[in-house]
C-alpha cells in the first residue's frame, strides 16, 4: 500500500502549522517523522489518521482519499497516540475488546484477534489490570494493541518511544521490524533520533510546518552534500561504519573528517556488559546521547571532533571497562537534522 501526502496544509486562526507539505512512504518500510516542537507533526498525523481536516490537500492511501473517504481510510490505518487514556474503570481486555467491536468484528473472529494481539504485544499478565495502573511502557504496549487490532495496512505513531526505559524501547523496535517484515508501512514520529536511525528505512523532516527533506538516509545525505548520488549505496537509515579502530593494539585508521554538531560511534562490548559503558558515557559533560542496544552494543554522539571522542573514549578506558572495539559512524539522523534545521519555531 502507497501513502501520499498530496500539498497538505493546515491553518489554526493565523497560524499555519502545516504549510503545504508533500511525501510518499509504502508498504513494510518504516518513516520516521522528524521536527523540532510545535513543527506541525501531530497536526499531520491526526489528518492522516483521519482525526482532523486539512485546510488544503490531502492524503491518499492507495489512491483512496482521507478527506472524501474517513471511514474506509479507518479499515486500513492504525493510529497509535502519544498517550494512551487513564481511565480508572476498564481494564486492559475490556478496553481491547471495545475497539475490536468498533472495527467490526465479531464471535470467533473478535476473540481471535484479541488473544492474537494480546500475545503479540505481550500482554496476557496484564489482561485484567486497570489502564490507570500501569506504567508507561504498559500503556504503550496497549496502545500499540489497540492500533493493530484490526489488522490495519498502515501504523502511524506519535512519540511511540517517549518516557520509555531502554528495555521496553528495545521491545518496541523489536515489534516495528516484525510488522514491517510483515510488509506494514509504518510512519513514526519520534524525538529520539537514534532509535529511528536504528530501524527507519526513511525520514521525512519539518520545521515550522515546512517540508526541509524526504527520502532515505542516503538521499538525505545527498542533499546535505551537495548532490551525492543516493543510488549508489543501499537505501538504509542505520549508521554506517565509516572507520573501525581495532583495540587491540594495532595502528587504527585515518579518521574521516569530524562531522558538524557532532560525532556518531559505536562501541562494541562483550555480552551483557554494554549498560555500565552506556553509563560511563553519560557521566562526561561531552557525550550529547547515549543508546543501548542489545547488551553488547552502545551508540553515542560526542560533542566535538575526533579529539574529544578520543577523551571521551579514554574516560571508558580509565574505569577500567571492557570495549571490543568501537566504530565512528557516518553522519546519522541526529547530524543530518542539526545540519538541515535551523531550530525556528513557529
Amino acid at each position: 500500500m502507497k501513502t501520499e501526502v498530496r500539498n497538505l496544509t493546515r491553518v489554526f486562526g493565523k497560524t499555519v502549522a502545516v504549510n503545504d507539505i508533500s511525501f510518499s512512504f509504502e508498504d513494510g518500510n518504516i518513516f520516521g517523522f522528524i521536527g523540532p516542537n510545535g513543527a506541525g507533526k501531530t497536526t499531520t498525523i491526526r489528518i492522516m489518521a483521519t482525526l482532523d481536516l486539512a485546510t488544503s490537500g490531502d492524503v491518499f492511501y492507495d489512491g483512496v482519499s482521507a478527506t472524501l473517504y474517513p471511514e474506509a481510510v479507518r479499515r486500513v490505518v492504525g493510529y497509535m497516540p502519544d498517550s494512551l487514556p487513564g481511565y480508572k474503570d476498564i481494564q486492559v481486555w475490556e478496553y481491547l475488546d471495545f475497539f475490536a467491536r468498533s472495527f467490526g468484528l465479531k464471535g470467533a473472529e473478535r476473540t481471535r484477534a484479541l488473544n492474537d494481539i494480546v500475545e503479540f504485544t505481550n500482554l496476557g499478565e496484564l489482561r485484567n489490570k486497570f489502564l490507570f495502573a500501569l506504567s508507561k511502557g504498559m500503556k504503550q504496549r496497549v496502545s500499540l494493541a489497540r492500533a493493530l487490532i484490526h489488522n490495519p495496512k498502515v501504523l502511524i505513531m506519535d512519540e511511540p518511544a517517549a518516557g520509555l526505559d531502554p528495555r521496553a524501547r528495545h521491545e518496541l523496535r523489536t515489534l516495528l521490524k516484525i510488522l514491517a517484515d510483515q510488509k506494514k508501512a509504518i510512519f513514526l514520529s519520534s524525538h529520539i533520533l537514534s532509535e529511528l536511525q536504528d530501524i527507519c528505512d526513511g525520514a521525512v523532516i519539518i520545521e515550522q510546518g515546512k517540508l526541509l527533506s524526504a527520502g532515505t538516509l542516503n538521499e538525505l545525505l545527498a542533499q546535505v552534500n551537495g548532490g551525492i548520488n543516493p543510488s549508489a549505496a543501499p537505501d538504509t537509515v542505520r549508521p554506517q561504519p565509516a572507520e573501525t579502530a581495532d583495540l587491540s593494539g594495532s595502528d587504527a585508521a585515518p579518521q574521516p573528517p569530524a562531522v558538524p554538531n557532532g560525532v556518531s560511534i559505536t562501541l562494541k562490548t562483550p555480552r551483557g556488559e554494554a549498560e555500565p559503558v552506556r553509563l560511563k558515557l553519560l557521566e562526561h559533560p561531552l557525550t550529547r546521547s547515549v543508546d543501548l542496544f542489545d547488551d553488547d552494543e552502545v551508540h553515542a554522539v560526542i560533542e566535538g571532533n575526533d579529539a574529544e571522542v578520543s577523551r571521551v573514549v579514554g574516560t571508558v578506558f580509565a574505569a577500567g571497562l571492557t570495549v571490543l572495539s568501537f566504530t565512528r559512524n557516518q553522519m546519522g539522523l541526529e547530524e543530518l537534522f542539526m545540519k538541515i534545521t535551523q531550530g525556528k519555531v513557529q
